[in-house]
């Protein structure tokens, strides 16, 4: 029997290290926290000092008790979670609810950057013990956002509507995304004129001049009329080289890849969402099966360090040598500074071994993980490589009262590129070396271009990440979870790969700012994320920022009424009601927004409306139907509700006559009722027989009358591989 316990989070990251251990070793997987605080219940005591009530995961009793029967038959306990925040905590949990079991045996917390056998086995050579700063940071992080989320979220369903979440982090990426959509709307852009000339001189290549001063000062262009005067003035002007500057650039490598690049150029590159790149991420470290031998291929890929080890510097330089050469080695072992507030626990993101290159692991990885593989190796590699190297050209050439500039720049060396290819390079023209000052030009072109300015753009999810990090908001481990959820709460929708911020958000985020914008603002998140930073350096206790955010949220709380920040958030339009001519006002219902009277009760008009993508409102118009309601001879209307569509009387609300929507398709089980498109909670569709609850029929496959190919047979296709019944082809 093994004689020591260890404890991961997966299976299988149990599974990589099970195939480095002998068999006096077991290793057991938790499957993330098992203890949490209440889902139903706010579980912290404010007036105890902010003692949580931790509860056991319903989910994980099976898992705990065979990690207490592991523990009680093993001699040695260790607790291998990632070394991070969130993983010291899963360790503490373990530690807590196995404290019985391990209460007379050395019970130890191990940590390593790889999943590679050595790593492994040194850091059970060198156990250490849970760090109870890191546990207390991550407890302060929990219960911070447990107080946002029982303070604020009953205000907005008081407010807006049921079921809404306000988020301590989140809440802050909502605020910048609605904050650049009022910019974008808000928006008027401006006319400007550039003014290019093409010029050459007898055989040698044209090149592109911009104009850039006239009269000695910098062109600023604002009308037709003012480019048609200077046009005119440079059509027949002498066009003279005044100026050149030969100059020798080199672009250096960009740093290995923190949690934040990743991500971005996983978007930029590979198109990946950060939830995409981290669950990717999360395999390549726990482990690959490479025809036999399992072994993480990267380091930890939550961090924010661009620390590097000695010896996996040494094997890149290696690899370097044999793959390119020398010639293509930086003469130096290049470095990277963290930033002030890095913690250095980590390393960058980094192949384990860079001689597993991309080529040699390709057979073994599935198509996503091969292209984020490659793209951390390359990225590594660049690293000890030699700089990009360019030789450019700058030129002024003057014609009447102005000074045009043109610049170009070629590769004299591709240094690390040859690596990583995925640098941008603003190259302009080549400027051929023939040209020389004083020269004369002759004019082959001279374009008056109109422009206009443009709206910021709107955020990808790599724009808003690296706006979070340069902001100090997050840390390398949330921003995957950040924007994921304000997409999960519907607060935002991602159109053309940007974030669009849905009238929800927009309410969601109005309320929140103009009642508690001291807490939902960057500054105060990212000042709030270094307290958290020095709770798990020890320098304060967890409990002191707590008390202080807790006693200023309820002072502003206390402040709000109700009542009146309802009537501010009411959204007044300009379309009248076509019966008793009030202002119609948007509202907040079930299934999302829609007009209605202002002079309500008395007058109970309802439209439905869409929003269009400059804020303005379009009404929408009911679905008519041929179909007369039974009771009063009007038409019948298609509407949608929390559950899905419905048939309505279009004589509401005189009349409120309503029916289920059927597909036209008789029930295969009762052969009386009709098929119905439904919604259930979740707002997941499904089908059902419109005799239900007598009739039971369900289905999450819309059933088709579809025509056999081969047969022309008519059937109903209960799933999307049904067989035709007469001739079984599909």
């Amino acid at each position: 029997m093994a004689k020591n316990l260890i404890i991961v989070e997966s299976p299988a990251k149990a599974k990589t290290l099970s195939r480095f251990l002998s068999k006096d070793y077991i290793v057991k997987a938790s499957l993330g926290h098992i203890r949490d605080l209440p889902v139903k219940t706010f579980g912290v005591d404010t007036e105890d000092n902010f003692k949580p009530s931790y509860v056991i995961d319903s989910q994980k009793k099976k898992i705990i008790a065979e990690l207490k029967k592991a523990a009680n038959e093993t001699e040695v306990t260790y607790l291998a979670p990632d070394h991070d925040r969130e993983g010291e905590a899963i360790a503490w949990h373990l530690a807590e609810v196995l404290k019985k079991e391990t209460a007379d045996k050395p019970l130890h917390r191990i940590t390593f950057n790889e999943i590679t056998q050595n790593a492994i086995l040194k850091a059970l050579q060198e156990p250490g013990s849970i760090d109870m700063n890191k546990v207390n940071s991550q407890q302060a992080r929990r219960i911070l956002d447990r107080i946002v989320g029982y303070n604020i979220s009953p205000l907005l369903w008081k407010v807006i509507a049921k079921n809404l979440s306000a988020g301590r982090v989140q809440s802050v990426a909502l605020r910048l995304i609605c904050e650049r959509e009022d910019l974008i709307r808000s928006f008027k852009p401006e006319e400007y004129w550039n003014i290019e000339a093409q010029l050459y001189k007898g055989d040698l290549p044209s090149f592109k001049a911009v104009l850039q001063k006239w009269q000695g000062k910098n062109l600023k262009l604002s009308s037709a009329e003012e480019a048609d005067k200077i046009y005119n003035a440079l059509e027949k002007a002498e066009y003279k080289i005044t100026e050149i500057k030969d100059s020798n650039k080199k672009i250096q490598p960009s740093p290995p890849y923190i949690t934040s690049s990743l991500q971005q150029d996983a978007a930029r590159l590979l198109n990946y969402s950060a939830k995409k790149t981290m669950m990717i991420a999360q395999q390549l470290y726990e482990g690959i099966d490479l025809n036999g031998e399992t072994v993480g291929l990267i380091t930890y890929m939550r961090t924010d360090s661009l620390r590097i080890s000695e010896e996996a510097l040494n094997v890149a330089r290696n690899l370097i040598k044999e793959r390119y050469g020398n010639e293509d080695l930086n003469p130096k072992t290049r470095v990277f500074k963290n930033k002030n507030r890095a913690q250095d626990a980590h390393e960058a993101v980094r192949p384990t071994d860079s001689f597993k290159t991309p080529e040699y692991v390709a057979p073994y990885l599935s198509e996503d993980q091969l292209k984020l593989y490659t793209l951390i190796w390359q990225r590594f590699i660049a690293t000890q490589m030699l700089p990009i190297s360019l030789q450019s050209r700058n030129l002024k050439i003057s014609a009447a009262a102005g000074t045009f500039t043109a610049s170009g720049s070629i590769i004299s060396n591709k240094g690390f590129s040859k690596a990583y290819p995925h640098t941008i390079l603003m190259l302009g023209e080549k400027i051929h070396q023939d040209y020389t000052e004083n020269l004369t030009l002759a004019l082959q072109k001279l374009d008056a271009l109109q422009k206009f300015t443009k709206p910021p753009a709107r955020y990808t999810e790599a724009a808003l990440i690296k706006e979070l990090e340069s902001n100090g908001v997050g840390r390398p481990s949330t921003y995957a979870t950040i924007t994921n959820t304000i997409r999960v709460r519907k607060y935002v929708v991602m159109k053309q790969k940007r974030f669009f911020p849905t009238e929800l958000g927009l309410q969601v985020n109005k309320f929140v700012v103009s009642n508690f914008e001291e807490f939902f603002n960057v500054k105060f998140t990212a000042e709030m994320e270094d307290t958290l930073d020095e709770v798990e350096y020890g320098k304060i206790f967890w409990q002191d920022p707590l008390q202080e955010y807790y006693s200023s949220l309820k002072n502003s709380i206390n402040k709000i009424d109700i009542r009146k920040a309802k009537k501010d958030m009411t959204e007044i339009t300009d379309i009248k009601c076509e019966k008793c001519d009030s202002n119609m006002i948007i509202k907040w219902g079930p299934s999302g927004q829609f007009l209605a009277c202002s002079n309500f009760p008395k007058c109970k008009n309802i439209k439905n409306f869409e929003r269009l993508e400059d804020g303005s409102i379009k009404i929408k118009e009911p679905e008519k139907t041929d179909e007369k309601c039974p009771k009063c001879n009007h038409n019948l209307i298609v509407k949608s509700g929390r559950y899905g569509k419905f048939l309505a009387c279009s004589n509401y609300p005189k009349c409120k006559f309503t029916k289920p929507l059927t597909l036209g398709i008789k029930c295969p089980e009762c052969n009386t009722g009709e098929i119905v498109e439904k919604k259930n909670k979740k707002g997941k569709t499904f089908y059902s027989c419109s005799n239900y609850p007598e009739c039971k029929f369900i289905s999450n496959y819309k059933p088709e009358m579809v025509k056999c190919d081969k047969c022309g047979t008519e059937f109903l296709q209960l799933k999307k591989k049904d067989n035709c019944p007469v001739c079984e082809e599909e």
